[in-house]
């Protein structure tokens, strides 16, 4: 008759000795993985001095596409904020256009557009601000954008 050996014993059996170490793989893969997301975010990003003059709109448009805009504008289409149309519709033809969108960009705002809430970003820096907000409003005037 078979006999279970661990049947007198009141401990359990060891787990085999390669599942702690695949736990120690895992932990240190997941270490080195968000180390490395803090390392990418704190590398500097394309400024207006790097850029020429000829590529502002590129160097804005990068930064944009870098930073979170994109979780809540679109280009054309509204998501949890307005589009990025409407609101180069919208201050377009204000004087201070460019400076009062990057502060906006850095400071964030609510109520404007309704109930939505524009978080802050202080990591960006003016100058960055200022680009993102020259591609923002050198985007064209379109129907779906109209008020």
């Amino acid at each position: 008759m078979d006999r279970n050996p661990y049947e007198d014993e009141d401990a359990a059996p060891a787990r085999p000795r390669w599942l702690g170490w695949a736990l120690v793989v895992f932990m240190l893969m997941v270490a080195l993985g968000v180390l490395h997301i803090g390392w990418r975010i704190m590398q500097p990003t394309p400024s207006a001095a790097a850029a020429p003059a000829g590529n502002q709109l590129a160097a804005g448009k990068a930064l944009v596409e870098g930073s979170d805009c994109m979780r809540c504008h679109g280009l054309a289409r509204n998501y949890v904020g307005p589009a990025f149309e409407q609101v180069a519709q919208r201050y377009r033809d204000r004087a201070d256009a460019a400076a009062y969108l990057a502060r906006r960009i850095r400071e964030g705002g609510a109520g404007e557009w309704g109930r939505a809430i524009m978080p802050r970003h202080p990591q960006i820096t003016e100058e960055q601000s200022l680009l993102m907000a020259g591609w923002l409003l050198s985007l064209p005037a379109t129907a779906a954008a109209q008020p």
